[in-house]
């Protein structure tokens, strides 16, 4: 039986998290008997450490957010042309990466973060890995901390990353421009182009943690006449108290939702979404080709995310908005701005490889046979 070692990064339910878990869904409905690990490799390093710097992480992103975006920036996305090292994480975990792959022996690694990325091309760069190794980019950007030159195949979220990495010298024919992936279950229902009605249903997403503006947001929003929010709340037990007990006739609040299922039919009632620049989140509206308007960006990756959306006319970003009335009005009075929307999207889907991410995988793993470190 073959293995597939995925390897995202830290415990929080992010992207990178979610990206894995659709990937190991669809793989495992293609070929059962394969056999799929996914190991954080802070956690398997570390220990406990790894929820302190999650928790520090979360806190640095909200109390000093410009700070974050400027380390973030410098360290890697500053001359993304040129290649950089990271001698320090190299210290820390290219030794406990290597020492994953002799216990685990796998057929296939799949990397949906860029850490065990750039530590996997080290290990190829001086002929010590064997292993495939696949690169599955969250975001829709490329950033220099990803390992490139030594990594087996590249799957990228549009066209332009595409041609970035042929840039930086990639084979093409280890290039699939996939999108983000998503859950199986939220491409069975996918929804046809709609005119919005007079009264319309927007379901508010703040992120699986409840961060971002969305309380300032849902202030704004108790005096909607037209329009019916759901509130994503996440794990923001406090936001999702205080919006219940609003008892408000059109707003909705929502915890957590885990179930795949419940996802998809909140989608299937959404006629337009409000939400961060989080990559697996824009990736789902596209697949259900649901509006999106941008409310809010975290520093870091989700600002950079809005630039490469924006430049492709696959999102709106608001205005600052003083009141609701200013949001129901371009929903409702821009209608050009909501079909060059949809004309974006469906030139997105265009450039998509038409055969899904679980069945490429598979291929290439039928194609590459037994291969172990």
């Amino acid at each position: 039986m073959k293995k597939v070692l995925f390897m995202p990064f830290l415990q929080l339910p992010s992207g990178h998290h979610q990206v894995a878990d659709a990937i190991i869904e669809s793989l495992t409905f293609i070929d059962p008997t394969l056999i799929c690990h996914k190991v954080d490799i802070l956690q398997y390093s570390y220990g406990k450490i790894e929820a302190l710097v999650s928790s520090i992480y979360l806190k640095w992103i909200h109390l000093f957010p410009k700070t974050y975006s400027w380390l973030y920036r410098k360290s890697v996305y500053q001359n993304i042309e040129k290649d950089k090292e990271y001698v320090l994480f190299e210290i820390l975990f290219k030794r406990f990466v290597y020492r994953l792959i002799s216990e685990s022996k796998p057929n296939l690694i799949i990397c949906s973060h860029a850490l065990p990325s750039y530590m996997l091309n080290k290990l190829k760069e001086q002929d010590i890995l064997k292993t495939p190794v696949i690169n599955v980019y969250t975001d829709y950007f490329i950033h220099s901390f990803w390992g490139l030159q030594h990594i087996d195949y590249h799957f990228v979220a549009h066209q332009s990353m595409k041609s970035f990495l042929l840039k930086k010298g990639v084979d093409e024919q280890k290039i699939f421009v996939t999108g983000i992936p998503v859950h199986p279950t939220l491409t069975k229902n996918l929804k046809k182009e709609v005119t919005p009605p007079t009264q319309i249903t927007c379901t508010i997403m703040g992120g699986s943690l409840g961060v971002g503006a969305i309380e300032e947001l849902s202030k704004m929003i108790q005096s909607t006449k037209n329009i019916t929010f759901y509130i994503l709340c996440g794990k923001n037990q406090r936001l999702f108290n205080k919006l219940k007990n609003l008892n408000h006739s059109r707003i909705f609040p929502l915890p957590y939702l885990s179930s795949r299922e419940e996802m998809d039919a909140l989608y299937q009632k959404t006629d337009v979404v409000l939400t961060k620049p989080g990559g697996v989140t824009i990736s789902e509206c596209l697949i259900k080709k649901i509006p999106v308007f941008i409310y809010h960006a975290l520093p870091g990756q989700e600002e950079i995310n809005l630039q490469e959306l924006l430049r492709m006319g696959l999102v709106v970003k608001l205005p600052k908005l003083k009141e609701i009335t200013d949001f129901e009005s371009l929903l409702f009075s821009e209608s050009k701005k909501l079909k060059s929307l949809y004309n974006s999207i469906d030139l997105f889907h265009n450039t998509l490889n038409k055969t899904s991410v679980g069945e490429i995988i598979h291929n290439l793993l039928k194609e590459r046979g037994q291969t172990y470190a």
